[in-house]
């Protein structure tokens, strides 16, 4: 039973490394950064320089 469940587990690894390095592209399973080309993102912006990033200020105990 202990060897089943290694076996199952190392498969479901060996899947998900095959997935997240774009090997099952050709059956149409991709993780996002792979399938994600699109441009027009980018220019849909709306002043992206008026971004800032800010710390939280620590919490008063």
């Amino acid at each position: 039973m202990l060897r089943l469940l290694v076996a199952a587990l190392l498969i479901a690894n060996l899947g998900y490394f095959a997935w997240t390095r774009g090997a099952l592209a050709l059956f149409g399973a991709e993780p996002a950064r792979f399938s994600e080309t699109e441009p027009q993102r980018l220019q849909q912006q709306v002043r992206p320089e008026m971004l800032q990033i800010r710390k939280n200020p620590p919490a008063k105990p």
